[in-house]
């Protein structure tokens, strides 16, 4: 295991830190960085994880099949998906300004139980049949709304509860749990929707949302000033933050192929994958089994990063999110489930070694006061594409087979990979 120098210290009050128990150096000593999991408040992060995860892996197979049981199809389906994306256009950057200025376990206390609420209403209108696709959207642009705030938020904790020489290994124990319970979730919602219907496994969401907000109630993340300064306003802040965007051409770069990536995978996946599972192979349980099998492949991939640790950061994350074409093209030709199964375990080991990896190399190249404002343009990026792209998926349904725009969405997702591999600053990119 690699050794580290570094000052010995005894910790101070946490009032005089930033949240993390407070070092001051007495003398100079070897030691080796503690392992994440020593850490409390690591801890009870990783376990309100875990707690939302047992929802959120059930969630999407539920709201798919509670827009089919009310009669919509793929239009009805595209509405609802692209409310809960609308959202993140008008407030994903407000939410990273806030994430630089304010306690982020705050932020994401409240955003987390405004997600439960809304979910909650998705449950009871489902349950009591009185569901409609603008009653569901309304929903949906609530939970969106929540999202948008706690995701610039989220991005920078880890940072903060353990030392910098074991980022990778904290990110990818995060994402371990969620992984782990993604391989059964779906399953498990798939048969739960076939067996009792969608209501059932959206109330569960809603229960977990709500018991995750109070675990990060609990977690002591003090707010930093950012870079615009004490009495900087909103617009000030955002222009640095978009200042540092700018000037980082791997970055900017990333998300914009990562704009038409996303896009195309959540129109082919989330909104084509649930109608064509329900024509061409076994309904609920089978896509099920296909969800089952991508968080299979996350799990794998979060595995890779605890062993693997790559150079060329931002190169990896190109080329391991291409991957997500594997599963899209695999239903567009009409593959036998066996193989759209694996397809789903490749696509899925891929994106979880994008992720890690991606979260790694902001959390070591941006600054912590700028980290929630360039998260946030760099999701903004990627969300912008995704409620055009669903808005165009239903529409083309009219016209062209499921198979047909499936494909179109896999060579979209080759094609965004390959050009921003040839990005020099991308293959630049190194481990610090």
């Amino acid at each position: 295991m690699t050794r580290v120098r570094f000052r010995l210290y005894r910790p101070y009050p946490a009032a005089m830190g930033d949240g993390r128990e407070g070092l001051m150096a007495v003398g100079d000593q070897e030691r080796e960085a503690p392992p994440p999991l020593r850490s409390p408040a690591f801890r009870r992060f990783l376990l309100a994880q875990l707690v939302s995860a047992t929802g959120s892996a059930m969630a999407p197979v539920a709201l798919a099949f509670a827009v089919i049981e009310q009669g919509g199809g793929a239009r009805s389906l595209g509405i609802v998906l692209t409310a809960n994306t609308v959202p993140a256009l008008v407030f994903l950057l407000v939410g990273g300004v806030l994430a630089d200025r304010f306690s982020r376990s705050r932020i994401l206390f409240l955003g987390n139980l405004g997600a439960g609420v809304a979910q909650a209403a998705v449950a009871v209108l489902v349950a009591t049949g009185t569901a409609t696709t603008a009653a569901m959207s309304l929903c949906a642009c609530a939970s969106g709304a929540a999202a948008a705030f706690t995701a610039p938020a989220a991005q920078g904790v880890v940072p903060r509860l353990v030392e910098p020489e074991r980022l990778q290994e904290a990110n990818a124990l995060v994402r371990v749990p969620r992984n782990a319970v993604r391989v059964v979730g779906p399953v498990v919602g798939g048969f739960v929707v076939a067996l009792t219907g969608p209501a059932w496994a959206l109330g569960w969401d809603a229960v977990t949302f709500v018991l995750a907000a109070l675990l990060l109630a609990g977690l002591r993340l003090a707010g930093t000033v950012s870079a615009g300064g004490p009495g900087a306003g909103l617009v000030a802040d955002l222009r640095v933050g978009w200042t540092g965007f700018r000037s980082r051409v791997w970055l900017w770069s990333y998300t914009l192929s990562g704009t038409a990536v996303v896009a195309a995978w959540l129109a082919g996946y989330q909104l084509l994958g649930p109608l064509v599972a329900d024509r061409s192979y076994a309904g609920a349980g089978s896509w099920g089994l296909v969800q089952g099998a991508f968080a299979a492949g996350l799990l794998a991939g979060t595995f890779v990063c605890l062993l693997w640790k790559p150079q060329r950061l931002v190169l990896v994350c190109v080329v391991t999110s291409s991957a997500l074409f594997l599963p899209l093209a695999a239903m567009g030709l009409g593959l036998p489930l066996l193989w759209v199964l694996g397809a789903a375990v490749v696509a899925g080991a891929g994106v979880d070694v994008a992720v890690v990896a991606w979260s790694t190399v902001m959390q070591q190249q941006v600054p912590d006061e700028e980290l929630g404002r360039l998260n946030a343009f760099n999701s903004l990026g990627e969300q912008i594409a995704i409620p055009l792209g669903y808005l165009a998926v239903a529409i083309a349904s009219a016209y062209w087979s499921s198979g047909t725009i499936l494909l179109v969405c896999s060579a979209v997702i080759l094609a965004a990979g390959a050009a921003n591999a040839c990005v020099r600053d991308v293959r630049r990119i190194r481990r610090r």
